[in-house]
């Protein structure tokens, strides 16, 4: 019987590592060939690391064509074939504080409760809102459950005394803003 030990080392972002070590046995026959082999975890490290997200902190939101930019680079670490429905929040120079994935759904739809978004915003020390969600169909006109719920937080908003901007909807490279079209 003969013993080989291999060690793989996978370097991470920012000098996060994980390390395996493998005894790998094999067991001979009376020809001297191999007729099984067993794998025996030695040593096993394992280090899960959220990757960043590509927006620089501190992002001004000051039009829909802004919310969009930042929104899409966080949409691309995302599931393309699945509505998301994201909190963008923002201090009181309309600034990005921090953004959350408050709902994440199927092909058509996603479940999303006010109750969810504004403990999120409370959480994230938000002055203001952006609500941002993608329709995977690649067409951003607003369907009427789109319409309720941005009238929904928009009300319920108003009584916690956090400013909601706007709710963009994302499309195959168009977006539709509620804002822009005087709807909030």
């Amino acid at each position: 019987m003969s013993a080989v030990r291999n060690v793989f080392q996978i370097n991470g972002n920012n000098s996060r590592t994980a390390a395996v070590a493998v005894e790998h046995v094999f067991w001979g026959d009376s020809d001297g060939g191999l007729t099984s082999m067993a794998y025996r975890p030695k040593t096993l490290r394992v280090e899960f690391v959220a990757e960043p997200v590509e927006f620089p902190a501190g992002s001004p939101c000051r039009s829909s064509e802004d919310v969009e930019r930042v929104a899409r680079a966080i949409y691309q670490t995302l599931d393309a074939d699945k509505e998301h429905f994201l909190l963008l929040a923002m201090n009181n120079k309309n600034l990005v504080n921090g953004f959350k994935v408050v709902s994440t759904g199927s092909l058509a739809a996603s479940l999303v409760h006010p109750r969810e978004v504004w403990r999120a915003a409370l959480h994230l020390c938000a002055a203001a809102v952006v609500f941002v969600h993608n329709h995977p169909s690649g067409d951003p006109a607003p369907s009427p459950e789109d319409q309720e719920l941005t009238r929904r937080l928009k009300e319920t908003g108003d009584l916690l005394g956090i400013r909601v901007l706007d709710h963009v909807l994302l499309g195959d490279g168009r977006f539709y803003s509620f804002s822009d079209r005087g709807l909030l």
